[in-house]
């Protein structure tokens, strides 16, 4: 038989204290909604359905367009047995057993949850688990037999009752036409005024009980959210370290679960790696660097607080401390990009450097090329952009401004402070400066002058 993953979208989160949809806010790198879609993915065999409200409806869909899924839309926020009540016209045709997730909870593990599938039996189960704080969750209620008497929602709890610890995380396996059945005879004599799903396992059902209670955090606030998040990259930080990452402080790690990071890397605190970035084995990552969508090749050095986005770092090079690697920026091999150094959309070759101070963008530099402090590609006239080509062996003296396009052929020497805006041959110096004049005397003449006019 198969199972359908039923997905509860639909609530405002107004503890968020945002006009965006609660379950759109990233947690550790991507929408809370797509971790719980992709374990519902792994653990079922159907369509998932999600069940959203009609003011996030179209932002929701829009964002989710990656995934095979339905959207069934609860018209108005009269409580959760509501929401599945809106996906029933869409499980007409299904027959099945439904998982029904929270939409807030991207901690679940699909180790858990098809330990849960396969373990129980009953038309309707659930999960619960017991916690430290059961602030915030429905208190499940025991029997002296042990047998479920009800569930208690956190808005209707009364102080003994606060101190029940285990607790309905709001997962639940159901068989189709039994949900529904009891679905159809739940009232709304509560507090708040809502029909309450939990109110379904009053007339009997199946508990699976949990190890471990961070996976069933539900984001209700930012502290949650934050709290979530931490949870995330510290697993991830302990699953590098587990395959020989050096992690320095996993307490501050800050890693999609895209990345790659191979054995024998070293990252230091503070460093956000995010996208479909790899850092190579050997490599060593410095505090406060941000690595986004990237390569970084074996055995390179990534200095203090720089910014890598999009780009290609060539083995044993070494980049800042404080630089900025834009999108398209290759560099082969053994290469130094050093502080306050920026590149753009530009290939640079093997051994060639720009120590510090320099303005790379929309170029071609060959092998062994030496680019002095203070150089600027003016790759832009206001309308187009231009390349600069740099060919091997070239050596370019400190405050130079090449002016696009322009062609530097192979061992030519660019003199100091020279504005190049014709092609220099190979073996060539260019050098372009107005000519240096010194008048003797003229600081004593000055102050003279200035001194008369003071009288």
């Amino acid at each position: 038989m198969g199972v359908k993953a039923l997905i509860l979208a639909a609530g405002k989160g107004t503890r968020m204290k945002s006009k965006y949809p609660k379950v759109l806010f990233d947690v550790a790198g991507k929408p809370m909604i797509e971790y719980v879609l992709n374990v519902a993915e792994t653990v079922c065999n159907d369509k998932s359905v999600v069940v959203v409200n009609p003011d996030s409806y179209q932002q929701i869909k829009e964002h989710l367009n990656k995934f095979n899924v339905d959207f069934a839309i609860q018209e108005s926020q009269n409580g959760t047995a509501d929401a599945v009540l809106a996906a029933k016209t869409l499980l007409n045709n299904y027959n099945g057993k439904i998982l029904i997730l929270c939409g807030d909870m991207p901690l679940m593990t699909s180790e858990t949850l098809s330990d849960f599938i396969n373990k129980v039996s009953h038309d309707i189960s659930f999960i619960s688990v017991n916690a430290n704080d059961p602030s915030g969750y429905g208190r499940v209620v025991r029997g002296a037999d042990g047998s479920v008497l009800g569930i208690i929602e956190e808005k209707d709890a009364n102080e003994y009752e606060k101190k029940i610890t285990e607790i309905n995380t709001g997962v639940y396996l159901v068989e189709k036409q039994e949900l529904f059945t009891r679905l159809e005879r739940i009232n709304n004599n509560n507090a708040q005024k809502e029909f309450y799903l939990t109110d379904i396992v009053k007339e009997g059902c199946e508990v699976y009980v949990a190890k471990q209670e961070n996976e069933f955090i539900g984001i209700n606030d930012r502290k949650s959210l934050a709290q979530a998040s931490k949870l995330l990259w510290l697993k991830r930080a302990y699953a590098f370290m587990d395959d020989g990452v050096t992690i320095k402080d996993p307490d501050n790690f800050y890693c999609d679960e895209s990345v790659m990071i191979e054995p024998d890397a070293e990252i230091h605190p503070n460093v956000v790696l995010k996208g479909e970035t790899k850092i190579k084995t050997g490599t060593i990552v410095y505090s406060g660097c941000k690595i986004e969508n990237s390569i970084v090749e074996k055995s390179c050095i990534i200095k203090e607080n720089t910014v890598i986005t999009e780009a290609f770092v060539g083995e044993k090079s070494q980049v800042g401390p404080m630089a900025h690697l834009r999108p398209g920026t290759v560099l082969q091999r053994n290469n130094k990009i050093g502080n306050f150094v920026e590149v753009k959309k530009s290939e640079i070759g093997e051994n060639s450097k720009a120590s510090h101070l320099t303005y790379i963008g929309d170029a071609f530099i060959g092998k062994n090329v030496n680019i002095g402090c203070g150089t600027i590609t003016c790759n832009y006239d206001g309308i187009k952009k231009h390349q600069t080509v740099i060919h091997d062996n070239v050596f370019v003296g400190s405050d130079v401004q090449f002016v696009a396009p322009v062609e530097i052929g192979k061992s030519a020497l660019i003199a100091a402070g020279s504005t190049i805006t014709k092609n220099v041959p190979e073996n060539a110096l260019a050098i372009s400066r107005s000519d240096q004049k010194n008048i003797e005397n003229w600081v004593l003449k000055r102050k003279k002058k200035i001194n008369r006019e003071d009288l």
